[in-house]
């Protein structure tokens, strides 16, 4: 199992439950369980995430590829992903990284550790001016 980093956006709830709101599951989430994601966890009354730093994907590429095509048009973006996700799109074209916890009675991450200050680095050295 991958180690373990205090999770953001969430307090506590009700007993030894906490509520996770990075999303819009809002999920109340009790001692022991996940999220609906599969990489959030109540850990004794706090919300840890075990994707930190974890990068599966990682591409820089010209900013009108992705959705924030609008934004500092004409440059690079630096783009990361970690594993899991709160959503089951049909047609997504990441399933295999997004949903690769999803299917397992245990947590198993791909990838590598890659500390954000890396992540700032690999941005500059591939002449991107955002992350994303």
């Amino acid at each position: 199992m991958s180690e373990l980093h205090d999770a953001m956006l969430w307090e506590p709830a009700d007993g030894q439950k906490v509520q996770c709101n990075l999303c819009g599951h809002r999920c109340v989430i009790a001692e022991g369980k996940f999220g609906i994601c599969r990489v959030r966890q109540n850990v004794g009354g706090k919300l840890k995430t075990h994707t930190y730093d974890h990068i599966v994907a990682m591409h820089a590429d010209p900013i009108e590829k992705k959705p924030l095509f609008h934004c500092l048009p004409g440059t690079r973006s630096l783009s990361i992903a970690t594993p899991g996700c709160n959503f089951r799109c049909g047609f997504c074209q990441n399933w295999q990284i997004s949903q690769s916890p999803r299917d397992r009675s245990r947590l198993e991450l791909g990838g590598e550790s890659v500390p954000p200050e890396k992540l700032v680095e690999l941005a500059r050295m591939n002449n991107c001016a955002s992350l994303r």
